[in-house]
C-alpha cells in the first residue's frame, strides 16, 4: 500500500509540474503572440507606406531631376525603412526569446516524460508479479479484518487507476511535446524569412541614400533655381497661412462679440430685478481672452474637452498616406528656410479627405484653384489644404470621418500631397502627438 501511495504522490507532483511547464508556456505565448501581433502590424504599415512613396517616386520621369518636394518623399521613405529595420530586429530578437523559451520548454518536458515512463515502468513490474486473480484474492482475504480488507480492495483499485492516468499523462506530454517542436521550427523558418527581408531592406535603404545624394548634389548645383522654387513656395505658404489667421482671428473676435452680449443681457436682467443697484454701463462688461470667447458655451467647452481628450487617439485626415514634412522649420541649401505649420501627408491621387473630429465648418479657402478647409472643435480649430474640391460649408457640422473634400493633384509632378495642421486659438500646433499610431 506504501508502494501505490508513493505512486499516487509521485504521479500528483509530475502532473503539477507538467501542468506549471504548460501555463507557463501559455502565458510566455500569449505575451509573445500580442507583441508578435504588434510589431508584425507596424511592419505591413511601414511596408504599406513605404510602397505608396515608391509609386509617387517612380511617377517622376528617370530623365528628370528631383524637386525638393520629391526629395522630402525620398527622405521620408528613408526614415520608414529605417524604422521597418529597427521593427524587423525587434521581431527577431522576440523570436529569438521565444525559441529559447521552447528550447527549455522541450527540454523541461524530455524530463517529465523521461520520469513518467520509467513511474509507469515500475507500476507495469509490480502489477505483472500481482497479476493473477488468484493472489489478488489471497491479498484481500489476508487481512486481519473487514477495515483491512476494504482498505486493500481501494488499493488495487486505485492502482489500477493510477495505471490509467500515468498512461494518459505520458499521451499528453507525448503530444505537448511535439507540439513545442513544431512551434520551434516554426520559429526558426520565421527567423529566417525576417532576416531575409530586413536584408532586402537594408539593400534598397543603400541605394536609396545614394539616389538621395545624387538629387542633393544636383540641387545644389541648382541652388539658383531651387531657391526660386523655395522662394515662390514661401511666398504662398505665408499668404495661405495669413489667410487662415485671418480666418481664425474673425471666429475668435465673433464668438467674443457674441459673448459680451451675453454678458450685456445677464447683467441687464440682473439691474431688472434689482432696481436699487446701480445698472451698469455698456462699457462695464470686461473683455474676454480668445479662450474664453471660444469657451463660452457649453456645448463649445464640451467639444473642446472631448477634442482634448481624444489627443493621440484622433484618425487620420487620409485613410491611408505617409509624411514626408513634418512639423517646423527646414533648411535647404544656405540659409534658404521653410516653416511648416502643420504635417505634410503624401497619398494616392482621389483620396478623400475626412474630419479628425466632431466639429464646425468656419470656413473655406479658395486660392489658386485650390481649397483650404477649417474646422472649429471648441477653441481648436483643424486645417486642412491643397484640396480639389470640398463637399462642405461653411457652418455645417460634420462628424469624424466625415468626408470634406478630395485632395488635389500636381499638375506638374502628379503627386497628391494634403498638408494638415492643429490651431489651438490663434496660435498652431505640432499635430504629431495628436494622430492616432503617429
Amino acid at each position: 500500500m506504501a508502494s501505490a501511495k508513493r505512486f499516487k504522490e509521485e504521479s500528483m507532483i509530475r502532473v503539477k509540474s507538467i501542468f506549471c511547464i504548460l501555463i507557463l508556456s501559455c502565458i510566455a505565448f500569449t505575451v509573445k503572440a500580442q507583441s508578435s501581433a504588434q510589431l508584425k502590424k507596424q511592419r505591413e504599415a511601414l511596408t504599406r507606406e513605404i510602397e505608396l512613396l515608391n509609386k509617387t517616386l517612380q511617377s517622376t520621369s528617370k530623365d528628370k531631376s528631383l524637386s525638393l518636394k520629391q526629395v522630402n518623399a525620398l527622405n521620408a521613405q528613408i526614415n520608414l525603412r529605417v524604422k521597418k529595420i529597427n521593427t524587423i530586429s525587434s521581431e527577431v530578437n522576440l523570436i529569438d526569446k521565444q525559441i529559447q523559451n521552447n528550447t527549455n520548454n522541450i527540454r523541461s518536458l524530455q524530463a517529465e516524460l523521461t520520469k513518467l515512463k520509467r513511474g509507469y515502468g515500475a507500476m507495469v513490474q509490480f502489477a505483472f508479479r500481482n497479476q493473477s486473480a488468484y493472489n489478488k484474492l489471497m491479498f484481500i482475504f489476508a487481512s486481519n479484518d473487514f477495515n483491512q480488507a476494504y482498505k486493500r480492495l481501494k488499493y488495487l483499485q486505485q492502482f489500477s487507476d493510477s495505471r490509467k492516468k500515468q498512461a494518459q499523462e505520458i499521451e499528453n506530454t507525448q503530444k505537448t511535446l511535439e507540439q513545442k517542436i513544431a512551434e520551434l521550427a516554426g520559429n526558426k523558418k520565421e527567423k529566417v524569412a525576417l532576416l531575409s527581408d530586413q536584408e532586402n531592406e537594408k539593400k534598397a535603404l543603400d541605394g536609396q541614400k545614394s539616389v538621395k545624394s545624387k538629387a542633393l548634389n544636383d540641387l545644389t548645383q541648382k541652388e539658383k533655381q531651387y531657391k526660386q522654387e523655395l522662394t515662390k513656395k514661401q511666398q504662398e505658404d505665408a499668404r495661405l497661412a495669413r489667410a487662415i489667421q485671418a480666418a481664425i482671428r474673425k471666429e475668435i473676435e465673433e464668438a467674443r462679440r457674441l459673448a459680451e452680449e451675453e454678458a450685456r443681457r445677464k447683467a441687464a436682467e440682473e439691474a431688472k430685478k434689482n432696481p436699487t443697484a446701480k445698472a451698469p454701463e455698456k462699457t462695464a462688461v470686461a473683455k474676454t481672452t480668445d479662450k474664453e470667447a471660444l469657451l463660452s458655451t457649453p456645448e463649445a467647452a464640451k467639444l473642446a474637452a472631448d477634442f482634448t481628450g481624444n489627443r493621440g487617439k484622433l484618425p487620420w485626415p487620409v485613410a491611408s498616406g505617409s509624411i514626408t514634412q513634418g512639423y517646423g522649420q527646414y533648411t535647404y541649401g544656405k540659409g534658404v528656410k521653410v516653416n511648416s505649420n502643420g504635417l505634410t501627408i503624401r497619398t494616392a491621387a482621389g483620396t478623400q479627405v475626412r474630419a479628425v473630429f466632431d466639429g464646425i465648418v468656419t470656413n473655406v479657402i479658395q486660392m489658386q484653384n485650390q481649397y483650404t478647409v477649417l474646422i472649429k472643435h471648441g477653441n481648436y480649430f483643424t486645417v486642412y489644404q491643397n484640396l480639389k474640391n470640398v463637399t462642405v460649408s461653411r457652418n455645417q457640422r460634420v462628424t469624424v470621418k466625415q468626408a470634406i473634400g478630395t485632395v488635389a493633384v500636381d499638375a506638374t509632378e502628379g503627386t497628391s500631397d494634403l498638408h494638415f495642421e492643429i490651431w489651438q486659438g490663434a496660435s498652431p500646433i505640432n499635430p504629431s502627438s495628436w494622430l492616432a499610431g503617429n
